[in-house]
């Protein structure tokens, strides 16, 4: 126990929680004023450094608390064994939460923390395909769940028979952007198929994609005249109109052919709010890339990134396996993945590209 608590403490003036301390009273100082609130988008970028800085500090003063209170259990003269036990769990407890503490160090970059727009589409395979979808979109919300991050679907395309043929989501947390790039790119299911009456093996293909929250940033802000905005009925599966007025919302984004569509509210102005903000992370993502690829090149490196780059297999058949194809990282316990188990997958990935910053 006083080994954790000496661990921690280079932590401390690594993450700089005193630091964070005295801009969380500033910033709490400054909304507190009344001129704070005229600029609704630079006072919505304050409150979320705010919220960021508090979730730190109270994620370190919390463990530092549970730390002493542990070492001051363990002072107590002679306890029992079924005591030593409990303390024994407490501290495991405390150490994991460290290790993800210094993880979270060892991420850097400048969009690490931030929220993050998770997109998942159906590659090859029809109904297979669209199936693994929707099987991938529940294993990330159980992670986010276990993570105790929030999760809001922005848009969904339901197949034509079964899973889904996309969906957007919006995941709200510390370092969610962080962790969930870690799963960009294509992942793919063997499996015998339930949609297959001979009961044959099938591989299927689905693409994720991930992207940093757009907070106001410079390299990110939209002329409404580089915007077409088309709108037409939701449809629902098999291509049947759900709604008699026109409040799904189509935005091109006209320099760079960008696409996105939101159809999954009843209101045309909340479904192009949605669109927007998909697009302008988009946007910020391609000048992330953008930078990337100037540095690879610098570096002389060729920077390869798309459909065709399979990062991870999940196999059901004829023996149980995930193996991620970055890093050789695998495990046989394939249901506790798809369950939400992804913490080891994506953290022996990120481990792996810990010099990047972006």
């Amino acid at each position: 126990m006083k080994s954790l608590a000496q661990k921690s403490l280079p932590y401390w003036c690594a993450f700089d929680i005193v630091g964070k301390e005295e801009e969380i009273a500033r910033l709490e100082a400054e909304a507190a004023q009344p001129h704070f609130w005229l600029d609704q988008a630079a006072s919505s970028i304050a409150m979320r450094n705010l919220n960021r800085l508090k979730e730190t500090v109270g994620l370190w003063r919390r463990l530092e608390r549970e730390t002493g209170d542990l070492l001051e259990l363990a002072r107590l003269s002679a306890p029992e064994v079924s005591a030593r036990d409990e303390l024994a769990s407490h501290v495991e407890e405390a150490e994991k939460r460290l290790r993800e503490l210094e993880f979270q160090l060892l991420l850097g970059g400048k969009y690490q923390e931030r929220d993050a727009i998770l997109a998942i589409h159906a590659g090859a395979g029809g109904t297979e395909s669209q199936d693994w979808t929707e099987m991938l979109l529940r294993m990330y919300l159980r992670w986010t769940e276990r993570r105790g991050y929030r999760t809001e679907v922005l848009d969904v395309t339901p197949g034509e028979e079964a899973g889904i043929k996309s969906v957007t989501l919006e995941v709200t947390g510390l370092y969610a952007y962080g962790y969930l790039r870690a799963e960009k790119g294509v992942h793919r299911l063997v499996r015998l198929s339930p949609f297959d009456a001979a009961h044959a093996r099938h591989t299927s293909f689905a693409l994720v994609e991930a992207w940093p929250q757009a907070e106001g940033d410079v390299e990110v802000i939209i002329n409404p005249e580089d915007l077409r905005l088309d709108v037409f009925r939701a449809s629902g599966a098999g291509g049947q109109n759900v709604q008699k007025n026109s409040t799904a919302v189509r935005v091109t984004h006209l320099p760079t052919g960008l696409v996105v569509s939101c159809q999954d509210e009843r209101s045309l102005a909340r479904n192009r709010e949605t669109a927007l903000k998909i697009l302008r992370a988009r946007l910020m993502e391609i000048e992330l890339e953008k930078k990337a690829e100037e540095q690879a090149h610098l570096k002389g490196e060729h920077v390869t990134a798309g459909w065709g780059n399979q990062i991870r297999s999940y196999v059901l058949h004829p023996y149980k396996m995930v193996k991620d194809h970055r890093t050789g990282h695998e495990t046989s316990n394939v249901s506790a993945v798809l369950d939400g188990d992804l913490d080891e997958l994506i953290q022996s990935y990120l481990r792996s590209r810990m010099g990047e910053k972006t």
